[in-house]
């Protein structure tokens, strides 16, 4: 088994949680790292209908079977009449870890938590493998990358890439849409869905959404939601502190894997990229999460931002780490240009910052003489700590 980055935080969380929420995208490998891990426990997925019938029912029964040992409860958000005897379980007892509950849908989830198991519980967000976590079984090109993405079943079976995806996609439709909002028009949502992957990287504009899809922007945002609540979009927001007031404050729309950004493009190989007005974009959307994922390994809330003004100067990412900022630049080519730097000139000469990073498509880390750091994307973790 591929070790995960989140393995110590889990364990850390272990000794101080008397119950652990495992949440994150479906098939990003929750079940395989919590049965690893906590390999004591009695296992229970909670998406088998006869289990799941049997904690609605009696909850208090099903539960009671497991006062002595805990267990794994797996996709718990299906059930969340059980969390309110859970809590009575929990203190009860002094034991720590004694429930560890995963789940991918975290609107649900953190509904429950919040209203049964506030201060009891800790949080681990797992997404798909990191290029850190994949080492050598990384694929070697960017193109190969971009259209396979990181999720853990294309590493472990060899899947079809493209077959693999358009079952991911129907499942999430038919069992996480429905779950969430009860979406009637499937056909409707699933071309919501593919537009968003026509923005990726770019504005979240509700209101053109809404025109090309058919509904209204309300809807969108409800979907959109959805999307959020099912780890398959996240948003980045802009930064709140205003070095010019004329700033841009919508977000900007990314999603949490590339390959799934790639399927829902139509892409059928890896060869298609080389020509996709869209791999620019695809890149940094790679490059962003991964450093979302640096910060939910260990156990860290989310600390990035970008920012741009009304004349179209622009930082890819701001990572605040609250006493200082750092701005990120993301560029796909290959070769280091003046073109690299304009935005983080920029930036330093508005508000009095030396330095900053880009992260490149290229082999070569270098250090310029006024602080500036050229990373190249596979080194990410190396270089830079958030």
């Amino acid at each position: 088994m591929i070790s995960r980055g989140a393995n110590n935080e889990l364990l850390n969380l272990a000794k101080q949680y008397k119950a652990i929420a495992v949440i994150g995208p479906r098939q990003s490998g929750k079940t395989t790292l919590v049965k690893t891990i906590f390999n004591d426990k009695p296992y229970v997925s909670l998406e088998n209908p006869d289990t799941r019938n049997f904690a609605l029912d009696d909850p208090k029964g099903f539960l009671q079977q497991f006062s002595d040992t805990g267990a794994i409860l797996d996709e718990a958000q299906r059930t969340p009449e059980l969390f309110s005897y859970l809590q009575q379980i929990l203190d009860e007892k002094d034991e720590l870890a004694q429930f560890i509950i995963t789940g991918s849908n975290n609107f649900l989830l953190q509904q429950s938590i919040t209203q049964s198991l506030a201060g009891r519980i800790g949080y681990v967000t797992l997404l798909p493998f990191s290029m850190e976590e994949l080492k050598n079984n990384a694929p070697k090109t960017i193109n190969e990358l971009l259209f396979k993405g990181f999720y853990p079943p294309l590493y472990d079976k060899p899947f079809e890439v493209n077959k693999w995806f358009s079952n991911y996609i129907r499942t999430y439709l038919e069992k996480d849409v429905r779950q969430l909002k009860n979406i009637d028009n499937l056909i409707v949502f699933e071309r919501f869905l593919k537009l968003c992957a026509g923005r990726t990287g770019q504005l979240l504009n509700k209101n053109a959404l809404a025109i090309q899809v058919g509904v209204d922007s309300k809807t969108i945002e409800s979907w959109i939601s959805v999307l959020e609540a099912s780890f398959i979009i996240f948003r980045l927001k802009p930064h709140h502190k205003n070095f010019n007031k004329r700033v841009v404050k919508m977000s900007k729309l990314y999603f949490y894997d590339i390959g799934l950004v790639s399927a829902l493009l139509g892409i059928q190989n890896p060869e298609q990229l080389d020509v996709h007005p869209f791999k620019g974009s695809l890149f940094e959307n790679l490059v962003v999460i991964e450093l979302l994922k640096q910060r939910y390994n260990k156990g860290l809330s989310n600390n990035l931002y970008f920012w741009r003004n009304s004349t179209g100067h622009e930082i890819d990412i701001l990572i605040d780490n609250f006493d200082e900022l750092i701005p990120v630049e993301i560029k796909l080519g290959k070769t280091i240009t003046n073109e690299f730097f304009k935005g983080l000139k920029y930036w330093n000469n508005l508000t009095g910052f030396t330095g900053g990073k880009v992260i490149y498509g290229g082999e070569d880390y270098q250090k310029r003489s006024n602080e500036i750091e050229i990373i190249p994307f596979q080194e990410i973790s190396k270089n830079i700590i958030i």
